[in-house]
């Protein structure tokens, strides 16, 4: 048994000898990319998220086990992002403080090499990213649960920034304290998506305990941390920052809960080979108007994955449209579905064509 554990354990030191000279040399190979796009000056693009993309669907496509095709695309993430950083450490703003779900989704998309950015607002991480004072920004979404963040729509009706991609994240909610009594608890801190998410949970073991709504689970952790009776619902990542205990496990009502990010930037990302497009449409207040807005979307076989309405805040009772749509702006049938509806509505802003989250 010995000799044969030995052996394995040689053959595994050879390969990860090979590893490490394979990785070292695509290393160096970015360094050569980074020398060329020195070359072109300011113009130049270090990061490219259509690449990546294309980059991690062909890691799934030819993965074979038995590492998952989720692992598997996470370490090929984390030697992009480590190989980008030679190249230009990217500054990436969050909704933050430190903690947050957002924060989770901007080190799943970029990798552990890049600087994430705290910010205490979605609309502080626009504003970072317009200044270029960072490279990118997440902001939440929408949550399958819970449906849109309205603050984050509600910013693009403004905002010069492009969408450059998105990211997907299963959350999984924890209940947080200092190991104290239930009994005791006079408060639970959580921002208002996560207590609407967990409302089953708290109403079975915590019915009488009052629940407190702030910026982010991250912040709710902080104030557990520091208030004797308090607890929070927050990640395992928030529980590490601010010393608190894992009381209970995964309360969220729905298993699958998953939230939705973007990536906000200021450049146009070109096709990646399966794609989003995001609009942002207005249409004339009269009857009909808005099957007239939908119309060129059957008419060129273009499959709409998401509509939502808000507001138009220019006058009383105007809606402006958020449609989410397959394809790239440069594709064909999209270009002929955008011209005749340019046409028809009031006001069209294409906010972004981004590659599909991967994972």
């Amino acid at each position: 048994m010995t000799n044969k554990l030995d052996t394995i354990r040689q053959k595994i030191d050879a390969l990860d000898k090979k590893l490490q000279s394979l990785i070292s040399e695509r290393a160096r190979l970015a360094q050569e990319v980074a020398q060329v796009k020195q070359a072109q000056g300011d113009e130049a693009l270090y990061y490219r998220p259509e690449r990546e993309a294309a980059v991690l669907r062909e890691v799934l496509a030819r993965n074979e086990g038995p590492l998952s095709g989720e692992d598997m695309a996470r370490l090929f993430r984390e030697i992009m992002s480590a190989c980008l950083a030679l190249e230009q450490p990217l500054r990436v703003a969050f909704l933050g403080p430190e903690g947050t779900f957002t924060q989770a989704a901007a080190l799943k998309h970029f990798g552990h090499s890049v600087h994430t950015v705290p910010m205490t607002a979605i609309d502080e991480v626009f504003r970072e990213v317009e200044s270029a004072a960072v490279n990118y920004g997440v902001v939440p979404v929408e949550n399958s649960t819970e449906g849109v963040i309205n603050h984050t729509l509600d910013m693009f009706m403004q905002s010069p920034l492009t969408i450059c991609g998105e990211v997907e994240l299963r959350v999984h909610h924890h209940f947080l304290g200092k190991n104290q009594d239930r009994s005791s608890l006079k408060r639970i801190y959580s921002h208002q998506q996560s207590l609407a998410q967990c409302r089953e949970w708290l109403d079975m073991h915590l019915p009488g305990v009052e629940r407190m709504s702030v910026s982010s689970n991250a912040e709710a952790a902080r104030r557990a941390a520091n208030e004797e009776q308090a607890a929070a619902i927050a990640s395992d990542v928030a529980a590490d920052i601010y010393h608190l205990e894992i009381l209970e496990s995964n309360i969220e009502d729905n298993p699958d809960n998953t939230t939705r990010f973007l990536i906000v930037g200021r450049q146009p990302v070109p096709p990646s080979g399966d794609d989003k497009t995001s609009l942002l449409v207005s249409t004339p207040n009269k009857p009909g108007a808005l099957h007239q807005m939908l119309e060129p979307f059957a008419e060129n076989a273009i499959s709409m994955s998401r509509i939502e309405s808000r507001p138009s805040r220019l006058a009383n009772w105007e809606y402006v449209f958020f449609i989410d749509i397959n394809g790239h702006i440069e594709d064909k049938k999209i270009i002929r579905c955008l011209d005749t509806l340019r046409e028809k509505t009031a006001m069209l802003k294409v906010l972004g064509s981004y590659p599909r989250a991967v994972l």
